[in-house]
């Protein structure tokens, strides 16, 4: 009895071909590989992506692990919310499904990348009125 139940599910497996078992994943559960560049920061400092690198929260800053912005930093990440933080400042982003970046139009003075792969940080600071970049800050030493 089951000699002929194995001798089916052998068929079975031999009919879905080699590509069964390595079938790309649902388009939602997809990982992409996504930039963060936040090189335009100075001074250097540090920041995170909740749930995907260390926090920056830690209480020795010699031994934090968390990505500085002084490099670029590739993540793997599924399509979904996310979120950037930093000391200064934070915002949400989005991951479509297709891989590409989005986040709030009120972001783009100081934020680029939307429907890219990367990232970029241009500002220290996000001020309520109006997303408005305030360069008193980033002249100072």
């Amino acid at each position: 009895m089951y000699g002929g139940l194995l001798a089916v599910l052998a068929a079975m497996l031999l009919e879905a071909g080699p590509g069964w078992s390595s079938s790309p994943p649902p388009t939602h559960l997809k990982e992409h590989a996504i930039t963060i560049d936040a090189t335009k920061l100075v001074p250097a400092s540090w920041w995170q992506v909740p749930g995907v690198t260390p926090s920056i929260w830690a209480s020795d800053p010699e031994s934090l692990d968390a990505p500085k912005t002084s490099e670029r930093r590739e993540l793997q990440l599924k399509p979904g919310k996310y979120k950037f933080i930093s000391f200064t400042f934070d915002f949400p982003f989005t991951v479509q499904l297709d891989g590409t970046l989005e986040f709030a139009k009120s972001l783009d003075q100081c934020i680029d990348g939307r429907g890219t792969q990367t990232l970029i940080v241009r500002c220290k600071r996000m001020y309520p009125h109006g997303g408005e970049r305030d360069n008193y800050y980033d002249q100072q030493p």
